[in-house]
């Protein structure tokens, strides 16, 4: 009995880390305290557990001398108070992708990482929806807690949900959206094949989820979420050679761009296409920007702090304070992450950082190009569920790709490290793909796997 209540013991103390993970990414949009410490809960176990594990790993202890970096960079700040404070963006998100991938060792936990983000997105965008048109706000006590829903969005008009900021609710959204096609097109596959009970309802969510996320995308007012979800629906178009959606995406873009700057024919134009989408290209909805507040005045001042101090930089969250001096207007960061970062933390660390992204995603892209040409041969050589099983499981790393590219593009016309609640998603984007790679969980191996 003792060595049976301690085996259980033991099962149950390896799984902890993955239920509070779950738990910590359904919280995090509606509080970002309960999510952000279910979260820290998961890490902190991951790294109890697997600790050997995750420090001999190359990529971690490139992780280790970023970090290092950034503590010299903030010492050397042009003020060392706000850069330090800014260490807490970036630390916590480095021990994050060092200790996560272990978890995310094989598909199936990818699976249920989408399915949970997915199913949180629904909520978020009913609320933001009532927001907008009964005037929802969250009570008083909610508010102490953090849970914030402002009456008819942020800025006014438009939604922002739970997010508190319409820009930060299109990036959470971008991210949703993105998986929800990826679910979508698989769960109908399956369906076609099956058509069984289960398969029906999550064909329903799944259905609900993509037209909820569509009509929050479009009702967020950023044209940056309207052109990258676009660009989303592209790249499954080209993956699955759907040209009839790529057809019509490209029509329904100049359709967009000739009502808003089209040479001639505008007019008739403008008749067909709803002035909510053109006017916001042209800015006729916001008329009344001042020079400080585009995005390149923002862009010119960063690239001059680089060339200033093109080495340490200035220090992280140094860009308000000098923005402040130099334009005597508050702008939290340049709306641009990489210009950003050169400002702030100079060049070197900018390719580090660089570096260890962008190599996890060069892995990612290779397992994808070698499905392609496998595809090839796939259906004469193997068998045809095998074939089945391989195409479900690289179309679903193709989704985490897509969607976490889409999140890269976002930040080079916006920032969104400053708020845990769309910073820590990223991040987990980003391990759950490096997991798979490291655990090459997309084909079957005789190394063992460790029990998290």
């Amino acid at each position: 009995m003792g060595k049976q209540m301690k085996s259980k013991l033991k099962i149950n103390n390896s799984r902890w880390p993955g239920i509070c993970l779950k738990f910590g990414v359904f919280l995090l949009p509606f509080s970002a305290d309960f999510g952000a410490t279910a979260l820290v809960f998961a890490l902190f176990g991951l790294w109890k557990q697997q600790y050997h594990q995750i420090v001999a790993h190359r990529l971690n202890w490139t992780l280790g001398l970023l970090s290092l970096w950034l503590i010299l960079t903030s010492i050397f700040a042009f003020k060392p108070i706000f850069s330090l404070e800014g260490l807490g963006n970036f630390l916590p998100c480095f021990l994050l992708l060092a200790a996560f991938p272990v978890f995310f060792y094989k598909v199936s936990r990818l699976y249920q990482l989408a399915w949970w983000l997915v199913l949180t997105s629904i909520p978020l965008c009913f609320l933001g929806l009532m927001q907008l048109i009964a005037g929802w706000e969250s009570p008083l006590f909610l508010r102490v807690m953090g849970i914030k829903l402002i009456a008819y969005g942020n800025p006014d008009g438009r939604m922002s949900s739970l997010l508190m900021y319409a820009n930060t609710l299109a990036f959470y959204l971008l991210i949703t959206f993105t998986l929800s096609i990826g679910l979508g097109i698989d769960t109908y596959r399956r369906w076609q094949q099956q058509k069984n009970p289960q398969l029906n309802w999550q064909l329903g969510i799944i259905i609900i989820a993509i037209l909820s996320n569509s009509m929050g995308l479009i009702l967020t007012n950023s044209r940056s979420a309207w052109g990258l979800a676009l660009l989303g629906l592209m790249a499954f178009a080209v993956y699955l050679r759907w040209y009839w959606v790529i057809s019509g995406v490209i029509i329904a873009i100049l359709a967009v761009f000739w009502a808003a700057w089209g040479p001639f024919g505008q007019e008739m134009m403008r008749h067909l296409v709803p002035s909510y989408f053109w006017a916001r290209l042209t800015d006729d909805l916001y008329s009344d920007r001042y020079v400080t507040a585009l995005r390149t005045t923002q862009w010119g001042v960063a690239w001059e702090m680089m060339l200033q101090r093109p080495w340490l930089g200035w220090g992280l969250r140094n860009f308000t304070p000098v923005y402040q001096t130099e334009m005597n207007v508050w702008m939290g960061h340049p709306h641009n992450l990489f210009l950003m970062l050169l400002a702030e933390i100079g060049i070197p660390g900018t390719l580090l950082l660089s570096g260890i992204v962008g190599s996890i995603l060069f892995q990612a892209v290779q397992l994808l190009r070698g499905w392609s040409e496998e595809q090839k041969l796939a259906k004469k050589q193997e068998e045809f569920r095998l074939y089945q099983r391989k195409e479900r499981q690289y179309l679903l790393l193709f989704t985490y790709v897509v969607g976490f590219s889409l999140c890269i593009i976002f930040n080079c016309f916006d920032v969104s490290i400053f708020d845990v609640r769309v910073n820590l998603p990223g991040w987990i984007l980003l391990a759950a793909i490096a997991g798979l790679i490291k655990g090459n969980g997309l084909i079957k191996s005789t190394t063992q796997r460790p029990k998290v």
